[in-house]
């Protein structure tokens, strides 16, 4: 039993030898036959992995480049709407402040315009009031004399007087 129990923990030499032999002999098969195809696929598939990863790599990059390419042209956007905003404003502005001018201007000929024909229905009216207040004067005057002066010889001599008086006026 010791014999039995020591050749199951203990291999026999020529076991080894066989072992050796037919592990060599598929390592080479392998090697010569599917090792150079596996270490192919295997370099290939590592190729293609670095490459996606440097794919992946350019892409973030380009990516990363666009967003700041996106970023300035938004900016440059945003400074163009502020400038036509602001010359927008301008434009405003300089509109309201020439209509200002121009209705102020308009309202100081219309109000010059209605001076003016106030000033000439005034010297109408006044020269009007002027020739009635005369033309009154005459009349009442006449009224008066004609009611004072019955044809005497008293009357005839102020009339002369009158007469003289315009006779010597006018000379």
């Amino acid at each position: 039993m010791i014999l039995a129990s020591s050749s199951l923990t203990s291999p026999a030499i020529g076991t080894i030898f066989w072992t050796v032999l037919i592990f060599s002999a598929f390592f080479l098969i392998l090697r010569k036959f599917a090792w150079k195809p596996i270490l192919s696929v295997i370099k290939e598939r590592d190729e293609l992995i670095k490459g996606s990863l440097a794919s992946a790599e350019k892409a973030r990059k380009e990516m990363l480049k666009l967003q700041s390419d996106n970023e300035a042209i938004l900016q440059k956007a945003r400074q163009e709407r502020e400038g036509i905003l602001k010359e927008a404003r301008e434009i405003r502005d300089k509109l309201i402040a020439e209509a200002k001018t121009r209705a102020t201007e308009e309202a100081e000929k219309i109000i010059e315009k209605a001076k003016t024909g106030i000033e000439k229905e005034k010297a109408i009216a006044l020269a009007e009031i002027r020739d009635k207040v005369a033309v009154l004067s005459v009349e009442i005057a006449e009224k008066i004399l004609k009611e004072r002066l019955k044809l005497t010889d008293e009357h005839e001599k102020i009339i002369d007087s009158y007469l003289n008086e315009i006779d010597l006026n006018r000379n």
